[in-house]
């Protein structure tokens, strides 16, 4: 890991020592999109590093790189600063905030939610699956979690893709009078009596999670974006957001 940031540091600098002016027109060639060999790669967003010359591109498919202003040199891997506190991951920091700006976009009806009768002390987004054996040992202890005050939204991810019986599953859930009676229900290895062919948001969640880095489930996504991946028992989580029932 040591020598992982030394190597990145290091090249980052070198990039950096070229001195180039981060004029505004500089950064639009990249907003079109970056050219590796010879194909075009989307551009999400261009944003301007600590470091002189070196450019954040964040791809629409969710990877992060570092760059020069016109694209002929850069760097994937992770970009750390070096504190009096230590090694501090920017470029975790960044994608973090990434997933709680796009998952605030995301309409409440859209979530299948499930919270106590007080107001939460804390709201945890979960991409999960319901064919996901994790995912249902996840949604027992959500009584749990309800009554240490930490509400749970549930988005859609399918892990095997928007073809898959899971994503049909989940579409039931979603077509349902009461989807959060859905979910348990299934996720109880019931079936369902409803139409899967409503408008719904699965397919959409499923992009927004592999764009916010979702690669399995359930995908528990902590207040301020950072990522758990897999199951996490209630107390545990709890701990995580110093919250004890």
């Amino acid at each position: 890991m040591r020598r992982f940031c030394k190597t990145l540091m290091g090249a980052l600098l070198m990039v950096a020592g070229m001195n180039m002016a981060l004029a505004e027109t500089d950064t639009q060639a990249l907003q079109q999109g970056l050219t590796i060999n010879g194909k075009t790669v989307p551009v999400k967003s261009v944003k301007q590093t600590p470091l002189e010359g070196i450019l954040e591109v964040r791809l629409e498919s969710g990877e992060t790189l570092y760059s020069d202003s016109e694209g002929k040199h850069f760097v994937v891997g992770d970009l750390f600063a070096n504190g009096e506190q230590g090694l501090v991951n920017l470029t975790q920091q960044a994608q973090d905030q990434v997933r709680v700006e796009q998952l605030a976009k995301v309409p409440q009806k859209d979530k299948v939610i499930f919270r106590g009768e007080k107001p939460p002390k804390a709201t945890l987004e979960i991409f999960t699956d319901v064919t996901c054996p994790y995912c249902r040992k996840l949604h027992e202890e959500v009584p749990r979690l309800n009554d240490m005050g930490i509400a749970v939204e549930y988005l859609a991810f399918p892990r095997s893709g928007l073809k898959s019986e899971g994503a049909r599953l989940m579409a039931q859930v979603w077509c349902a009078p009461n989807p959060s009676e859905a979910m348990s229900a299934i996720k109880r290895g019931e079936t369902l009596d409803v139409d899967a062919d409503c408008d719904n948001p699965v397919a959409d969640q499923y992009h927004l999670g592999r764009e916010l880095g979702v690669q399995g489930t359930p995908a528990i996504v902590l207040p301020d974006g950072r990522m758990i991946p897999g199951y996490v028992p209630a107390d545990q989580l709890g701990k995580m957001l110093d919250i004890e029932g």
